[in-house]
């Protein structure tokens, strides 16, 4: 008796976790006009003006071409902002719309449901990236030099910014709160994380400080699957992508069960 009920509790949050899934692929894709390809045509042109015009003047950098040297910061980039937008944007119009507590009350686990949305944003963040990087193609040529390090370092990437995006929109109120931490937090991060630059170029008081943002480490650690060359430890910034993704998990989990932000 009790196998028939386990049994009948895993059917109902498999079916629950691949509806989920299938209505946040369903979401992004329908309104592609505004996923997918505000972030494609941002991509060239950052490819036309830093890639272009201005690598032409800069040169090499790490021995590359300045325009192969951005490409992986630019595929990060991508897959960064829009792993997260999608969850923080589809979890927060569920809470503004009424619709979470429907999934709260219901007999679906709170790891089904944080699995549901997380997915929806890590498959959006690696349709982007996946965009992105056929957009480069036309302007460089790209050779995978570790795949295994490639694939671990943008999966575990898009799963801790989607649970990012969870986390604020839990907290969030309004929907001006859902903007305050990527306008504020992950553009500056982004933009000194090390997608236009080597930190060696920086003083060495520079270079130390700049070890402590986070995607720094996973910047240098996509573009060492892509070039074979960075400025950071791999098996260090591999090492606290899996810890970053496991604490962030069970935090976002423990904010379900309480239902704090949710139930009101």
């Amino acid at each position: 008796m009790n196998t028939e009920l386990i049994n009948s509790e895993l059917r109902a949050n498999w079916i629950a976790l691949g509806t989920i899934v299938y209505r946040e692929v369903r979401r992004f894709l329908r309104i592609w006009p505004q996923t997918l390809l505000p972030p494609a045509i941002t991509m060239v042109l950052y490819f036309v003006i830093f890639g272009n015009l201005i690598g032409r003047q800069i040169g090499d950098m790490g021995g590359f071409s300045y325009m192969e040297y951005i490409v992986p910061g630019l595929i990060m980039m991508s897959v960064i902002t829009n792993s997260y937008g999608n969850v923080v944007s589809s979890f927060f119009g569920s809470k503004f719309q009424r619709n979470i507590e429907e999934l709260l009350v219901s007999p679906v686990s709170a790891h089904t449901i944080l699995l549901g949305f997380t997915i929806g944003g890590v498959l959006r963040g690696l349709a982007v990236g996946l965009i992105v990087t056929l957009l480069s193609l036309f302007f460089t040529q790209l050779q995978v030099h570790h795949l295994g390090v490639t694939v671990i370092v943008v999966l575990l990437t898009a799963t801790i910014f989607s649970l990012g995006g969870f986390i604020n929109a839990v907290f969030a109120r309004n929907f001006d709160d859902i903007s305050i931490i990527p306008t504020f937090v992950l553009t500056p991060l982004t933009y000194l994380g090390g997608v236009f630059y080597s930190i060696s170029l920086l003083p060495p008081f520079w270079q130390t400080v700049s070890m402590a943002n986070p995607i720094l480490h996973m910047v240098n650690a996509f573009r060492y699957g892509i070039l074979g060359v960075s400025d950071i430890r791999i098996g260090v910034a591999i090492g606290f992508m899996l810890v970053a993704t496991v604490l962030l998990y069970l935090f976002c989990v423990r904010l379900l069960v309480s239902g704090r932000g949710m139930r009101q």
